[in-house]
């Protein structure tokens, strides 16, 4: 074995243990050193926790349904993380509810800037086809931030709520691509592509990008734009009739979106819940979250985990150098652009 790769296992091993870790560590090597650590969170059932008990004589509850950080399709996997696919668990739960009668509405809370085109279209589609099937009303609820795919999610519901000091919007697309082609000849490396179809390599990181290959992908993000657009529209009609900017991709304050009539009232969690409860004729219920056995909630702030814990330990990251990152299209509000390393791949 090479000798620089046990030195590279001795040293990531005792960095595990003193970030906490205490599950068993498998080191794979082969061309390069992996770590492997097996997460028991998602073999744990989803199980009710009452985070806001009921009011004397009252019997139905309230499903706060947590949408928090980075919203891609895929594990949150990483070094000793624990993490899951938000949107398998989003659907996860959403069907659990769905099955059980004494929950009368939902209160989506959300905390995320955004993720992929895809991710949160699959999200949107899940909440319409839930509330299809059930008639139960739906209520976002957006914290520090609700923007981009976050916001898209949240146009599914039949009212939003931001905080005062939220930020929402980000009705935009972005493909973060990035030129290497000087940064790999500094280590003497040269791209030598063999390919057949002439835009099989599109955003290619090894060399600049022809104008043709620009319009090609600018015309893909006009579409996903476009689609964010009528999402909008379809679910608040009266933005058919709002200024330009507003779909331009920028974030706006809580009261800025509801000038704009991008939310419908301001409040706190307290209020999306009161709110939910009418819709549902279920004054005085319960609020429960799902969550697994050994993820505990105890009030209606606390969250599953999505971000990996490689993140945390290892923060450095260069823009387009991970390239099993890229390419994705992101409805993401996105000014820290090594943003889908929280992804966890």
């Amino acid at each position: 074995m090479d000798r620089s790769r046990i030195g590279w296992a001795f040293l990531l091993v005792p960095l595990s243990f003193a970030a906490g870790c205490r599950q068993p560590l498998r080191v794979v090597t082969s061309n390069r050193v992996a770590l492997e650590s097996p997460s028991p969170r998602a073999l744990q059932p989803l199980t009710p926790m009452t985070v806001s008990p009921a009011e004397p004589g009252a019997a139905r509850r309230i499903a706060l349904v947590d949408v928090d950080g980075l919203l891609v399709n895929q594990p949150m996997t990483g070094l000793y993380s624990d993490g899951e696919n938000p949107v398998a668990l989003f659907r996860e739960k959403l069907d659990r509810i769905a099955r059980d009668p004494c929950y009368a509405a939902v209160v989506l809370r959300i905390n995320s800037p955004g993720g992929g085109v895809t991710a949160s279209d699959i999200l949107w589609h899940d909440l319409q086809s839930f509330k299809a099937r059930t008639g139960r009303p739906v209520v976002a609820c957006l914290m520090d931030v609700g923007a981009g795919g976050a916001y898209y999610l949240a146009t599914g519901a039949d009212h939003i709520v931001a905080h005062p000091t939220s930020i929402t919007g980000g009705i935009g697309v972005i493909l973060n691509l990035y030129n290497l082609q000087d940064a790999m000849a500094q280590f003497n490396v040269v791209g030598a592509p063999i390919k057949a179809g002439e835009n099989i390599d599109l955003g290619t990181p090894i060399q600049s990008q022809s104008d043709a290959a620009r319009a090609i992908l600018q015309k893909m993000a006009d579409e996903f734009h476009e689609r964010f657009r009528r999402v909008v529209i379809e679910r608040r009609p009266p933005l058919a009739a709002a200024p330009a900017d507003v779909f331009d991709g920028r974030v706006f304050t809580a009261h800025q979106a509801l000038a704009l009539q991008l939310i419908d009232t301001i409040g706190y969690l307290d209020s999306a819940v009161e709110i939910a409860a009418q819709m549902a004729g279920a004054p005085g219920a319960s609020v429960v979250v799902l969550h697994r056995l050994n993820d505990r909630a105890r009030t209606p702030y606390d969250m599953t985990p999505n971000v990996p814990l490689q993140s945390t330990i290892l923060p450095l990251s260069m823009p387009g150098l991970e390239r099993a990152r890229l390419p994705t299209f992101l409805y993401l509000w996105q000014p820290e652009p090594t943003m889908e390393r929280l992804s966890g791949r």
